[in-house]
């Protein structure tokens, strides 16, 4: 294969991982169908290399990665209050993330990535914890992973 050749095929290759990429929305809310403090959708199933923008649907909220509910090596984040953020997922696991003003009323979520299985475990160990402290919703967490295969 001559040197163009190889040069071509390297930036197909490069733009295609791009192009099979997605961006998913997770809405920050106060209210939805009778719950309060919610992200829409709670759980959220995407592929590694896949991006996650949280939209500020409503005013007060933020984004922020539960440190304990990540998995070995991904890097966290901390959206401000009212600011929309895109986090991209290149480790396969299970995510937790919050509202930090709103966490103690169980406003949190996940993101699926690739396979659960890499660290559902102690997400699911982190997430009881974190129940304990809640002043209401204090199964949501349980509630959402029992939604993960």
């Amino acid at each position: 294969m001559n040197k163009f050749k190889f040069l071509v095929l390297c930036i197909c290759v490069v733009l295609s991982n791009n192009v099979l990429s997605a961006e998913h929305q997770v809405k920050m809310l106060s209210n939805l169908k009778g719950q309060s403090m919610v992200f829409e959708p709670p759980v959220l199933k995407v592929n590694p290399g896949d991006t996650v923008k949280w939209v500020a649907t409503n005013p007060g909220h933020n984004a922020a990665s539960i440190d304990e509910m990540i998995p070995s090596g991904a890097s966290s984040w901390n959206g401000g209050i009212n600011e929309e953020i895109v986090v991209k997922f290149e480790k396969e696991g299970v995510y937790g993330y919050k509202c930090t003003p709103h966490y103690i009323l169980g406003m949190a979520g996940f993101i699926i990535v690739g396979d659960p299985s890499v660290n559902l475990s102690d997400v699911k160990a982190a997430a009881k914890n974190a129940e304990s402290k809640f002043a209401m919703n204090k199964t949501r967490l349980t509630d959402y992973l029992s939604q993960v295969k």
